[in-house]
């Protein structure tokens, strides 16, 4: 968010009550803005040791800081006992709250040739380009830009307060929202989507890019030129997505994430990491399709497998009770060992039903079972043919 006017250090130090000043005394300010996007000029703010450093060595000029420490060059820290309270309301002084009183805010600027159909609600200082086409039941809120041939549908609303909460001992503080939205030319809004406008930064959707239905983009994410996102995609906070990504229906982003361009993503399926360029993703986690493929057909495999991987143990184990046994006191014919080993094959095979239970029950049991049945069977089919001599 970038001030109207820029700022000298001691209004700010004042507004803010810091109990002391570190580091240079000449910096002035121009905008204001979380960690994540900050640049020269801005103020930002940390109230956690071990984010310090992170603050510090940012591209902020001015840290609003709980601790004094040492300044490094160039920059300057303000010291108060409640560094977000402190951003807070610098934010809500130079961006404060307007309710809307009127359908159309008189300080809004839009194009001669835009089309706006009724019931629109467009908020303070908006911008909406050339032979844009705004349908009913539009709402835009303050601060959002919009370029030239933006077709937006109905039911959509652009620059929502951003789902961004400080989490405090017994409950969460709202940030006052002081970012904007800015939708490039020839953008295409689908009905009933929502775009959060970023927290101190910009939220931006890149020329030529398409939204389906019931999308939504979360505060301060970046989409970049010529994507397509099809019906119900949800990104996270801050994200920033490359040229040409194609998202498929029901894709989850998470926040913080980096999709590189020309990037795949098939429906859904729900993204944890940054994802390659020019790469289809599949699943949840996503991960490259060709992977998520394989490892889809060895899961369905698998129940065959285990099945298969059961026969075979218990073959074995059956094969080792057998030797276990000894051979017996009268030496059987050749006849009667095929009739043994008929017996035992057909014993086998009988097992296969109870096999296809095996992921569900216990293995050793069922196993056990098994090998004293055979071995049973094999006792007395021996007691048999000993009885014919």
């Amino acid at each position: 968010m970038k001030f109207s006017k820029p700022l000298i250090l001691s209004e700010i130090a004042q507004l803010i009550n810091a109990t002391h000043i570190v580091g240079s005394t000449t910096i002035i300010a121009t905008g204001i803005n979380e960690i994540h996007k900050v640049e020269a000029g801005d103020i930002t703010f940390v109230d956690v040791e071990k984010y310090y450093q992170k603050a510090l060595h940012s591209s902020a000029s001015i840290i609003i800081i709980n601790q004094a420490v040492d300044a490094p060059e160039g920059k300057t820290l303000l010291v108060c006992d409640q560094p977000f309270e402190a951003y807070n309301l610098l934010v809500k002084k130079h961006r404060p709250f307007r309710a809307l009183n009127s359908m159309i805010s008189p300080s809004a600027h839009i194009h001669p040739s835009a089309i706006i159909e009724p019931n629109v609600i467009i908020g303070a200082n908006v911008h909406i380009g050339k032979r844009s086409y705004i349908q009913a039941n539009v709402t835009i809120r303050e601060y959002t830009n919009i370029g030239d041939q933006v077709i937006i549908q109905s039911g959509s609303v652009i620059g929502a307060d951003a789902f961004y909460f400080h989490k405090k001992e017994k409950n969460y503080e709202k940030w006052r929202s002081g970012g904007r939205v800015i939708i490039e030319d020839h953008v295409d809004i689908g009905p009933s989507c929502t775009i959060c406008k970023g927290v101190s930064g910009d939220t931006i959707i890149g020329a030529g890019t398409k939204l389906d239905a019931q999308v939504h983009i979360g505060h301060g994410v970046e989409i970049g030129q010529n994507c397509l996102l099809a019906a119900q995609v949800g990104i996270g906070g801050k994200t920033i997505i490359g040229n040409e990504v194609t998202l498929y229906g029901q894709v989850g982003i998470a926040p913080r994430l980096k999709i590189a361009d020309k990037v795949i993503v098939l429906a859904k399926s729900g993204v944890s990491k940054n994802l390659r360029a020019a790469t289809t993703y599949f699943g949840y986690p996503a991960r490259e399709v060709s992977l998520q493929y394989k490892a889809l057909a060895a899961l369905r495999m698998l129940p065959d497998l285990l099945k298969k991987q059961a026969l075979f143990l218990i073959f074995l184990s059956f094969s080792i009770a057998f030797s276990a046994c000894g051979p017996p006191e009268n030496k059987l014919l050749r006849a009667d060992k095929k009739a043994i080993d008929t017996l035992t094959t057909n014993a086998l095979r009988s097992l296969e039903p109870i096999l296809d239970s095996l992921c569900n029950h216990n293995k050793d049991s069922i196993k056990q079972v098994a090998i004293d049945s055979i071995l049973l069977a094999r006792k007395k089919q021996e007691e048999r043919l000993r009885g014919r001599e």
